[in-house]
């Protein structure tokens, strides 16, 4: 009888350790006295039209380099197929499956529309596809209403996440024993795809369970208090990690409740305020699979279709560039530019700005985050963009208008954030950095290579009342 090995397929989960797919590819070999392979798809096309970040694009690959490595050395090759489209893979993956006389292809389910049609198709046409839900805590549809649909409001969808995980065993699964004797070193593994470097930031397992141990430590009980300041490290930086599956979410969890056991019960815990911002990630990614239409850049509230955006192509670039005149935008533009990451306080900053100050549509804010993020996430992305804009679910209002003057002043009110990335403003009086108003200013202090700042390209109370009166298409009658 021919042997019957198993495949593990790599996707938004490129880690060993708690990964029920992998885990279960394991068992399979064991129980069929087999082997075990691993696999990595590269898609740049498809990539490309899902706007995947070249840093993000570069990031993957060195986590595909260093996962090749882990496996090496519990005996399990990883191979890797440039196909431009998933269009591509059921032909491919038919044919490499024969090649290797794979049985059991074990993957971790994605929310993704075009991801769930991929296995939806690969599983008719006969690819023994076994999915796994490992992309949440909780998997999609187990936080419901009494009516057994999706919450569309975060706070109730919170507490049923919580009493519905505080019954369950939150333990990650450790990585699996090695299944045969360890393999070479591997050979560097190079994505035919265009990409930018993303070694400003740390890679690898070990340095995402080090992030979140300091970030436990030092960090967390401050967090309520921090996590605004954009000068301050007071976040995790472990976005990048988990938006790869570097980190599962379970482990995040886990490791709250390992120091704080009554994080889930009680809410005065001193981890209350970052366990939400993972549930906040819960609750999105529930909503891509229960709203399918998410993932197709679709408006949450049908309302919003009725919105009349100026969708002015000059101010949307400057916003791109952080040319606004407005400080601390620029200087979050500038930090996404710079660095492929930006700060959360920011996020909502710069897309409130950019939806209600210039009116420019949040589906053209959103795909340029996408566009620069090393932590791009479909799910994320959306429910921000939605959120900030007021077409969301659970938005905020639509007549709530950042004043950027505020924000500024509130949250970096030294304004040693923005004199970071915007040096040629470092020597303007503090209030006029925080209420950019004045011509002279712009003026007088050019920038070495001539350039002064720009003044702002819109003025905040006619934007904020022109705003008012074209996002109203959002108010129901």
């Amino acid at each position: 009888m021919s042997t019957q090995n198993s495949l593990m397929w790599f996707r938004q989960d490129l880690r060993v350790a708690d990964n029920p797919a992998l885990v279960a590819a394991c068992e399979y070999a064991k129980q069929h006295h087999s082997h075990v392979r691993a696999l990595y798809i590269v898609s740049p096309l498809q990539w490309a039209q899902h706007d995947v970040a070249p840093i993000q694009i570069d990031y993957i690959e060195r986590h595909v380099n260093l996962l090749a490595q882990s496996l090496a050395a519990l005996g399990i090759a990883l191979d890797v197929l440039h196909l431009q489209w998933f269009s591509d893979i059921p032909a491919a993956l038919d044919e490499y499956l024969q090649q290797h006389n794979i049985h059991a292809v074990f993957a971790g389910s994605e929310p993704e529309i075009n991801e769930r049609r991929r296995d939806k198709l690969l599983i008719e046409q006969g690819i023994p596809l076994r999915l796994f839900d490992q992309d949440c805590v909780l998997a999609a549809g187990d936080v419901v209403n009494l009516s057994g649909d999706m919450y569309k409001v975060f706070t109730p969808f919170a507490k049923k996440w919580k009493s519905v995980a505080s019954q369950k065993a939150i333990i990650p699964i450790a990585a699996p024993a090695p299944v045969a004797a360890a393999l070479a070193q591997p050979e560097v593994i190079t994505f035919d795809c265009v990409k930018r470097s993303s070694e400003l930031w740390p890679a690898g397992e070990g340095a995402a369970k080090r992030l979140l141990d300091q970030f436990l430590a030092n960090h967390v009980t401050d967090y309520h208090n921090e996590r605004d300041f954009p000068a301050l490290d007071g976040t995790s930086r472990l976005s990048p990690f988990l938006a790869l599956g570097v980190i599962s979410s379970r482990q995040c969890v886990a490791a709250v409740l390992a120091r704080y056991p009554e994080a889930l019960v009680d809410d005065t815990c001193p981890a209350k305020t970052w366990l939400n911002e993972l549930i906040w990630r819960e609750f999105y990614r529930h909503l891509l699979v229960a709203f399918p239409r998410l993932s197709m850049a679709h408006n949450f509230n049908e309302l919003g279709d009725g919105i009349v955006w100026r969708n002015d192509l000059e101010e949307f670039q400057a916003w791109c560039e952080g040319k606004t005149g407005y400080p601390i935008v620029d200087a979050a533009m500038r930090q996404l530019n710079q660095t492929g990451w930006m700060h959360n306080r920011l996020r909502m900053v710069v897309a409130s700005f950019l939806t209600k100050h210039l009116l420019v549509d949040w589906r053209w804010g959103e795909r340029y985050f996408r566009q620069q993020l090393i932590d791009g996430d479909l799910a994320a992305n959306n429910g921000g963009w939605q959120w900030s804009a007021g077409t969301g679910c659970d938005a905020q209002p639509y007549f709530r208008v950042f004043n950027p003057m505020t924000q500024s002043s509130k949250f970096d009110p030294d304004a040693s954030f923005i004199k970071r990335y915007i040096p040629e403003i470092a020597r303007w009086p503090l209030k006029d950095i925080h209420e950019p108003k004045s011509v002279n200013l712009h003026d007088l202090f050019a920038s070495s290579n001539n350039q002064a700042y720009p003044k702002p390209i819109v003025e905040h109370k006619m934007a904020r009342l022109r705003a008012v009166e074209v996002l109203s298409a959002l108010k129901r009658g």
